[in-house]
């Protein structure tokens, strides 16, 4: 199979260098490595710490790692990366390494930028209503945002479908107006010359599921994992809750969210298709626990290659049997060191999910 044929887009976390917002709010030095690195097993065969391997405990500010990054992704048949956008009114955040991308042309890699419209908060250290920074929307800041986009949307490695310039909203439920926002973006790109824009809503939560053409979006973008549908977390029920009242049960799974991972697998390949546009996306492994210290952490225990390989499978088959000009599969993520989400190698796995993604998708 040509591999130009299926592109495989792998979402990106930029927040490996530290900056003065995350100096204030969480001490100097801060990235996602702090927490990456505090991360401890919480049950027997839990896989924590998440350690890198090849990469190391890199810093997105130097242009040789951009480079080694994408020179991996591309060695394994990765299409292109999608670049996490923080846009506050304004204000962007965790912005040099894309800047440095843009300015410089460099690496030769395809990308295209999702908007990570959430507040920021303290929900690390458990205080989810302290707001860092605040998401305040309007029509100007619809407008201003689409303007700074432009360099982006005009750069020959900006991801296209059908010509026009990809662009993801993490979550479209925030958006007072969604409606109204695709419609000011699309008339203030065709003003920039950029023409049309191909919008698409990550389905990240359950209300951000449905028909994208009802918000004026084009389609919309599975995330994985599909919270809405993981089912009953492992040792919930009134046996288990009697069993670690006697001392027998595993506190970490009263504490926690513990999921089997190739159940799963199969929950997400048993979802009917949703009847509007979707992309499909699949995650190698999820495990948020070094960020959720005090608990309440999502964990798909015992993800492997193997079991990943086959969901990627499965997924490039029914993609590709799809009557549609674009084949385009969502990896989550690349680089998600802290979510236990990552294709990027680890001392653990090495290569394995690398090894596995590139047998998926050039096998059929």
């Amino acid at each position: 199979m040509n591999l130009n044929t299926l592109k495989t887009i792998a979402f990106y976390l930029p927040q490996y260098h530290p900056i003065p917002e995350n100096d204030q709010w969480w001490g100097k030095g801060f990235t996602e490595w702090t927490n990456v690195t505090k991360a401890k097993p919480l049950f027997s065969g839990h896989y924590q710490p998440h350690l890198p391997a090849d990469l190391g405990f890199y810093d997105l500010r130097l242009a040789e790692v951009r480079q080694a990054q994408v020179d991996l992704a591309k060695a394994y048949g990765i299409y292109g990366f999608c670049y996490y956008h923080y846009w506050f009114n304004g204000k962007r955040l965790l912005e040099r390494p894309f800047n440095e991308i843009l300015s410089s042309g460099k690496p030769d890699f395809p990308f295209c930028l999702c908007w990570a419209n959430e507040n920021w908060t303290r929900r690390w250290d458990g205080r989810e209503q302290q707001v860092l920074m605040e998401q305040v929307y309007g029509e100007d800041d619809d407008r201003l945002h689409m303007q700074s986009l432009v360099t982006a949307f005009q750069d020959p490695r900006y991801i296209r479908i059908d010509g026009k310039p990809l662009f993801l909203v993490y979550k479209v439920s925030h958006i007072p107006n969604p409606l109204k926002t695709a419609e000011i973006w699309r008339e203030e790109a065709h003003k920039l010359g950029i023409g049309d824009i191909f919008l698409c809503k990550v389905e990240s939560t359950l209300s951000d599921h449905g028909d994208p053409s009802q918000i004026g979006f084009d389609a919309s973008v599975e995330f994985q994992p599909d919270w809405s549908q993981l089912g009953n977390r492992l040792q919930m029920n009134r046996h288990w809750h009697w069993r670690r009242k006697l001392g027998l049960g595993q506190k970490a799974y009263a504490e926690n969210n513990i999921y089997e991972y190739t159940e799963i697998v199969e929950r997400m390949l048993a979802k009917p298709d949703p009847g509007y546009k979707r992309f499909p996306c699949v995650t190698p492994s999820w495990d948020n626990s070094s960020r959720r210290t005090k608990g309440n952490a999502v964990i798909l225990r015992n993800s492997s290659p193997k079991a990943y390989e086959r969901w990627l499978t499965a997924v490039v088959q029914k993609t590709l049997a799809q009557e549609s000009s674009e084949k385009i599969i969502f990896i989550n993520a690349w680089n998600e060191w802290a979510e236990g989400n990552h294709l990027e190698p680890c001392q653990k796995w090495g290569h394995a999910y690398l090894e596995a993604t590139y047998r998926a998708i050039s096998s059929i």
